[in-house]
């Protein structure tokens, strides 16, 4: 019988070393020991009588027959969770999602996702990793990452995404400078004070200071951060104005600690995305997706 020979530990085993490239990484997402994922491999190979995978000083390649049975291998793996689900016995899936998320929905909703995301999946353990988006992206792309909630624009195109709903951008200070700037609407007032905004790479810190040479504006006043949180006291301060995600300082704006500004130019609305590897992912990490966008739902 099959089930003498061939075990989802197994299976499991081989699609994580081909995804972590190494049999040490792939021992470490599984918390088992090294020895025990090169068993796993030599004995599904010995069941199969086929090499899968070329060991070369520490990294591994797939062989030809091993990148044809990846395929299947993946398949069954998702057809295991597809059991679990449709006895509804999600709580057996005790798996890890390495999830990537920006500062912004680390503030804003992720608490909300991640409740969800517990309802579903109560044993799932969420490694959660907080950095700017290009950060993000590259660990997705070298497959450090299984589901990242970041904003565009995006270097490579994953296999699996969704649209999320815009952050837009507002203008905002304090009720001390919000008063001596009311009166106008010309973003040029806002250039004799300090402006605070995102890191210098970013979309929205990139169209300020297109902004800023056109119109002539002394670009030397933008202060940026990498850290969106750390604006929000020195403009609560009074420390300058800021532009910057509407949702991260909804909260001080409906308590009254910051005004927003009247202005004739708003950056572009950051456009959000959740992404992954469709291709190796598993199941839960697609339900994981779909659960954001829930969340987030995109306009139509």
């Amino acid at each position: 019988m099959i089930k003498s020979q061939i075990t989802l530990k197994q299976l499991e085993a081989f699609a994580f070393v081909v995804d972590t490239g190494t049999f040490r990484a792939a021992a470490t997402a599984l918390g088992t020991t090294q020895p025990n994922i090169s068993s796993r491999i030599s004995a599904l190979e010995m069941a199969l009588d086929v090499t899968l995978l070329y060991r070369d000083a520490g990294s591994v390649r797939l062989t030809e027959k091993g990148r044809e049975l990846l395929v299947l291998t993946r398949d069954i793996l998702r057809a295991g969770e597809a059991l679990l689900e449709a006895a509804g016995r999600q709580e057996l899936i005790q798996e890890r999602l390495r999830l990537g998320v920006t500062e912004l929905v680390a503030c804003t909703w992720l608490q909300n996702f991640l409740r969800l995301l517990r309802q579903e999946y109560p044993n799932l353990r969420v490694e959660l990793e907080v950095d700017l988006s290009r950060q993000i992206e590259e660990r997705l792309r070298e497959g450090r990452l299984d589901l990242a909630l970041q904003n565009g624009p995006f270097a490579f195109q994953a296999t699996g995404e969704k649209a999320l709903a815009e952050e837009p951008y507002v203008w905002v200070a304090n009720t001390d400078l919000a008063n001596e700037l009311a009166g106008g609407t010309s973003v040029a007032r806002f250039f004799d004070k300090a402006v605070l905004t995102h890191a210098r790479h970013t979309s929205a810190a990139r169209a300020l200071h297109d902004l800023a040479a056109t119109e002539g504006y002394d670009a030397g006043k933008i202060i940026h951060s990498s850290a969106l949180s750390a604006c929000l006291p020195m403009v609560n301060e009074g420390l300058g104005v800021a532009l910057l995600p509407r949702s991260l300082v909804s909260e001080e704006m409906k308590d009254g600690r910051l005004q927003s500004l009247k202005s004739d130019w708003i950056a572009p609305p950051l456009s959000f995305f959740a992404r992954f590897n469709a291709d190796r992912a598993p199941r839960f990490v697609a339900k994981a997706c779909e659960i954001a966008a829930s969340v987030r739902p995109a306009e139509v």
